[in-house]
């Protein structure tokens, strides 16, 4: 549905608003009036309106939503990571908040989701095409809250996200520092997307369907450049001194071995600033002190 009143700023509710959350949130407070939900709602950033309440408990969304919105931005992390937890709050939590929007229209609802419901562990390209059978019941919640939203009844799209690093993202560098990651050649291929260009891609696609043109229902939100384990390592060990490996250190990936083909989201127009694990390493690597 295309916004009607374009003299009014448009009304975005970001549901979720904690570090990925807030981020997309900034992104959008010049062109936009921007509502941050979330338990604590004196932690939004600056310039985005808190709404306190616990999606998990629709009780405390009575009465808290703003009357009329745009767009909703769904990007809640698990409070907890075993199975209930995810379920709460990729599906539960969605189910309580689109209950409360009631049948008031939507420009557009994004779901913030994760390229672990590729199960694929072949070394194989996977797009927005590629089937989606995640074998672990993490990605099998994140796909069940991927479903929830795009049957809402709400013109939907769904973001997967690969990893997000970045400097409030630091740990895989802090283990390749420490020699805690030692993987071993050929490597699980890695699929990784900087902390800028996750929320500034959401922010781009909200931008687009608040301007009136088509976006799709799905995006793999990565960056340019799939690349395995070891070679990301290695060149991490150029750039910087590292530990010499410890007994233990991890061998390889947590994500089987895919590679995430972005070509849909560089088709929509969005644009990286960092194409790749060099530009957004070697930027931390930089501010080490």
């Amino acid at each position: 549905m295309t916004r009607t009143d374009l003299n009014q700023p448009a009304q975005i509710l970001v549901a979720g608003c904690g570090k990925l959350g807030g981020a997309i949130a900034s992104a959008l407070t010049d062109n936009a009036k921007v509502y941050g939900l979330r338990r604590n709602p004196d932690r939004v950033p600056t310039g985005v309106t808190g709404i306190g309440a616990d999606l998990t408990q629709p009780e405390t969304l009575k009465d808290k939503l703003p009357e009329s919105l745009d767009v909703v931005i769904y990007c809640l992390t698990p409070s907890r990571y075993d199975e209930q937890g995810y379920h709460q709050a990729y599906v539960t939590g969605l189910q309580n908040l689109l209950k409360a929007i009631g049948n008031k229209p939507l420009t557009r609802l994004f779901f913030v989701s994760s390229t672990s419901v590729y199960a694929q562990d072949d070394d194989s390209w996977v797009d927005e095409t590629s089937p989606a059978e995640p074998d672990r019941f993490s990605g099998q919640q994140i796909l069940q809250g991927e479903q929830t939203a795009l049957n809402s009844g709400h013109p939907a799209t769904v973001v997967r996200f690969s990893g997000i690093y970045g400097p409030t993202r630091q740990r895989f560098l802090e283990e390749v520092l420490e020699g805690r990651m030692n993987p071993q050649p050929p490597a699980p291929y890695s699929n990784r997307i900087h902390e800028h260009d996750a929320a500034h891609a959401v922010a781009w696609l909200a931008q687009q369907a608040l301007a009136g043109h088509a976006i799709e229902n799905l995006y793999i939100a990565s960056d340019c450049e799939p690349v395995r384990l070891d070679d990301v390592v290695d060149w991490v060990r150029q750039q910087v001194p590292c530990k010499a490996p410890v007994e233990g250190a991890r061998k390889g990936g947590r994500a089987g071995s895919k590679r995430c083909n972005n070509q849909r989201l560089l088709n929509s127009g969005f644009e990286f600033r960092y194409p790749d694990y060099k530009a957004g390493y070697l930027e931390m690597i930089s501010k080490l002190s």
